[in-house]
């Protein structure tokens, strides 16, 4: 059986320097996480979760310390390689949505597949596929500035799941939708986690961390409490349906 971890962090500390001035971002950061796990990265605004997330998500590199990415250090790759993991190895969930406004909640789906080079046919039947899973099926030709914000976040989340990722990176995901809308988007996240994906999510929202099944808290670029086996915050089977 492969146990290997799918994220591994050793020592990762990132600092930013402005002239003569160092800030420090990130110190000493060290953790893994396993295939299939669902972990929310805590953290007040200026924590450093941000500027971890996007270590991990392979759109900046840490000054010091080692990052490996499903077995490989993200540091020695590429910008070809590099681009290549964000378009098939990890799928990001962003606070903005990212969505193109007047363009239907399937065209935004089928759009990072037409960049990969993924068959018509095939990229169509993905883009229904789950938007089904997220529960848009009668709003697949709805554009986006036709939908809620958490209807907008839905097409989000199936746009990342359409290149099959291994990891679905989600930075505040419900920050800008309303709370019945965010346990709906929650109901989501753990189904699919149920069904195997490894999901890592930043948020600053303690309601929200607690549906992940592990909490890892940062606060001033530190780890100060990696919460393995907390009790997980369970939704009725019926939400977000």
């Amino acid at each position: 059986m492969n146990t290997k971890p799918i994220i591994q962090t050793s020592h990762l500390s990132k600092i930013y320097k402005t002239g003569t001035l160092e800030t420090i971002a990130l110190e000493n950061i060290s953790f893994e996480i396993q295939k299939g796990e669902f972990v929310a990265i805590m953290g007040p605004s200026g924590s450093g979760k941000s500027t971890l997330m996007h270590i991990l998500g392979a759109l900046d590199k840490p000054t010091t310390g080692i990052y490996l990415l499903d077995g490989k250090n993200v540091e020695k790759l590429t910008d070809d390689e590099l681009a290549e993991i964000r378009n098939q190895k990890i799928g990001f969930i962003f606070q903005a949505y990212n969505l193109l406004p007047r363009t239907t909640a399937l065209k935004n789906v089928i759009l990072p597949m037409i960049y990969a080079g993924v068959p018509k046919e095939e990229r169509m039947e993905k883009a229904k596929k789950y938007l089904n899973l997220v529960g848009l099926s009668d709003r697949m030709e709805h554009t986006s500035n036709q939908l809620s914000g958490g209807q907008q976040q839905r097409v989000a989340i199936a746009r990342a799941l359409s290149m099959n990722p291994a990891i679905l990176l989600a930075d505040e995901p419900t920050g800008n939708i309303a709370s019945v809308q965010a346990e709906e988007i929650m109901a989501i996240f753990q189904k699919l986690n149920d069904d195997g994906h490894t999901i890592v999510m930043i948020t600053h929202e303690h309601d929200i961390a607690q549906h992940a099944k592990r909490i890892i808290h940062i606060r001033d670029g530190k780890i100060i409490e990696d919460g393995n086996g907390h009790k997980q915050k369970k939704i009725p089977a019926c939400a977000g349906r």
